[in-house]
C-alpha cells in the first residue's frame, strides 16, 4: 500500500504562474496524483524527461497532474517571458510555476535539474527522483497509488490554458550556414524544416514537411525534430536532428532526406566507455566540417563527436562525458552542453553555455584550453579583458578574419573576440536569446531567436536589418496547402 508521509510543501510563489489562466494550491488537487517537474529551460537534461513527462501525462490523464516548478539556473531564465517562450518552444502543455527565487526548491529540498517529486492524493511527498529516465521509475508508482487509493481518485482532468502561440513564417530560428551562390541555409527549428533562403529573405526550399517526426524520404515529405546545426559538403547538407539524436542527410540533387547517424534514442558513454568505436550523438546541437570529417557538438552527453564522411561512422573525440570546465587533452577535458562551433585553421572554437564559456580545441596537438569561463555557475556580462570577461549561456560562435563572433545568448548580444589582443567587446545588444551568428557578404548575420527573427547587421555602418524571411507565391501555396 504506497502512500505519503510527509505533508507536500505549498508550490505558490510571488513570481506568479504560466500556461494557465490562474494560480493553484496543492489543495486545488486533492485526490489528484500530482508530479512536480523541477527544471531550469536551458538544462539539457531538463529537456530529455519532457517525453516522459508528455507519456505519461497521456497515459494517466485522469488521474495525474504535472506540474512545471521552474528554478532558474541563470538570471536571463528567471523573466517571465522567457520562460513563457521556453513552454511554447518545448510544447509543455501543463502549469509552470515561476520559482525565481528557488522559495519551492529549498522547500522540498531538491540539489538538482531535473528533479521529479510524487505526492499523493492526500497531498504527502512520496519520493523524489533527479536525474533522466523517469518514465519506467514513476509508472510503477502510479499503479500502486491508483489501486491504494481506488475510488478516492479524482478522475476528471484538469483543464488548463496553455500559452497562446503567434503564427510566424520563423518560429525559433537557430542555426545558418552560407550555401552556393550566396545562398542560406537556415534552421526554422521551431517548424522542424530547414529553409533556403537568397540574400533578401525569399524563402527558395523548404526541406521537412513541418511535422515533429523521424522520418527519411523526399524533402518534402521527410520529418525532423527540432534541427539545429548544419554543415555543406559538396551537395550534401548534413543536418543536427537535436532531439532525434540524430544526424540526418540532405541531398540537395536528388532532394532526399535520410539519416546517416542516431537511432532516435539517448546514447550516454563516459570517460574510457566507447571509445575508438562508433557511437550515435546525443542532443546534437551544432556541426563543423573541416576536409573529411564533421565534428558534432553532442550537448547532451557534454562531448564534441566526430563523423568520418566516407565511412559514415560517429566516434568520440572529446570530452569525459561528465559536465564541467576541464581542459587538457582530449581524453581528460570536460564541456558543459557544448552548443555552438567553428572552425579556423587547426582550431575548433566551441560555445560552452552552461559555463558560459568559450572552448578551443587544438584539433592537431589534440589539448583543450579555455579562453573565456569560470565554471557551471560563474556567469554574467562583463566585456574586457578575457582573464575579466563574462558571458551567459552563449550558444553560438562563427569565426571571421582572426576574430570571433559570439551568440552571447542570455545577456542578448553579439560580442567579438580580439584573439590576438585577447579581448572582447560588444557590438550588437537588444537582441531576444540569439542563437546563431554567421558573416555572409560583408554582413553579420544574426538569429533572433526568441523574437522570431533573422537579422543583418553592417558592422561599419550600425545599420541593422531584420530580414523579411517571406515564401514566393509559388510556395507560399504549397505551404498554405
Amino acid at each position: 500500500m504506497l502512500t505519503g508521509r510527509v505533508n507536500a510543501p505549498e508550490i505558490n510563489t510571488r513570481h506568479g504562474w504560466l500556461n494557465t489562466d490562474r494560480a493553484y494550491t496543492l489543495k486545488d488537487f486533492r485526490g489528484k496524483i500530482v508530479l512536480l517537474d523541477f527544471w531550469t529551460f536551458g538544462c539539457i537534461n531538463c529537456q530529455h524527461i519532457l517525453p516522459d513527462l508528455k507519456r505519461l501525462e497521456r497515459e494517466y490523464a485522469r488521474e495525474l497532474v504535472v506540474i512545471g516548478v521552474h528554478s532558474a539556473k541563470f538570471d536571463a531564465e528567471k523573466r517571465q517571458n522567457a520562460i513563457r517562450q521556453a513552454i511554447l518552444k518545448f510544447g509543455i502543455e501543463h502549469p509552470v510555476v515561476n520559482d525565481a527565487d528557488f522559495e519551492v526548491w529549498k522547500q522540498y529540498a531538491v540539489s538538482a535539474w531535473p528533479t521529479v517529486v510524487l505526492i499523493d492524493p492526500n497531498g504527502k511527498v512520496v519520493g523524489q527522483k533527479p536525474g533522466e529516465g523517469i518514465y519506467d521509475i514513476i509508472k510503477p508508482h502510479l499503479d500502486d497509488l491508483i489501486e491504494t487509493f481506488g475510488e478516492a481518485l479524482n478522475r476528471e482532468p484538469f483543464r488548463f490554458r496553455p500559452e497562446p502561440a503567434e503564427a510566424s513564417v520563423l518560429r525559433f530560428p537557430s542555426k545558418l550556414i552560407a550555401g552556393e551562390q550566396g545562398h542560406l541555409y537556415l534552421s526554422d527549428s521551431g517548424h522542424n524544416r530547414i529553409l533556403k533562403l537568397d540574400q533578401t529573405g525569399q524563402i527558395l526550399e523548404v526541406m521537412g514537411s513541418g511535422e515533429q517526426g523521424f522520418a527519411d524520404g523526399p524533402a518534402t515529405q521527410a520529418t525532423f525534430n527540432e534541427p539545429h546545426g548544419l554543415a555543406l559538403a559538396g551537395h550534401f547538407l548534413y543536418v543536427a536532428d537535436a532531439k532525434n539524436n540524430a544526424i540526418r542527410q540532405v541531398n540537395l540533387q536528388t532532394r532526399n532526406v535520410s539519416t546517416v547517424a542516431g537511432t532516435g534514442e539517448l546514447s550516454y558513454y563516459f570517460f574510457h566507455e566507447q571509445r575508438g568505436v562508433p557511437v550515435n550523438p546525443n542532443s546534437p546541437w551544432d556541426l563543423a566540417l573541416k576536409d573529411d570529417q564533421l565534428y558534432i557538438a553532442s550537448a547532451g552527453n557534454h562531448q564534441i563527436l566526430r563523423m568520418d564522411l566516407a565511412t559514415q561512422r560517429v566516434y568520440r573525440f572529446a570530452g569525459t562525458g561528465r559536465e564541467a570546465l576541464a581542459d587538457g587533452s582530449l581524453q581528460e577535458a570536460a564541456f558543459n552542453q557544448p552548443s555552438g562551433l567553428a572552425l579556423h585553421h587547426h582550431t575548433l572554437y566551441v560555445a560552452d553555455p552552461e559555463a558560459s564559456a568559450i572552448r578551443a580545441v587544438n584539433v592537431n596537438q589534440g589539448s583543450v584550453t579555455t579562453l573565456i569561463g569560470r565554471g557551471l555557475f560563474e556567469f554574467g556580462d562583463e566585456d574586457g579583458d578575457f582573464y575579466e570577461a563574462y558571458l551567459q549561456h552563449c550558444m553560438g560562435i562563427t569565426a571571421h578574419a582572426g576574430q570571433l563572433y559570439v551568440a552571447d545568448t542570455y545577456n542578448g548580444k553579439i560580442k567579438v573576440m580580439d584573439l590576438a589582443k585577447q579581448r572582447i567587446k560588444t557590438v550588437v545588444a537588444g537582441l531576444d536569446e540569439p542563437n546563431d551568428v554567421l558573416f555572409h557578404q560583408d554582413r553579420l548575420w544574426i538569429t533572433n531567436t526568441n523574437a522570431h527573427q533573422l537579422w543583418k547587421v553592417n558592422l561599419e555602418t550600425g545599420e541593422r536589418e531584420i530580414v523579411q524571411v517571406r515564401f514566393p507565391e509559388a510556395l507560399a501555396a504549397w505551404e498554405q496547402g
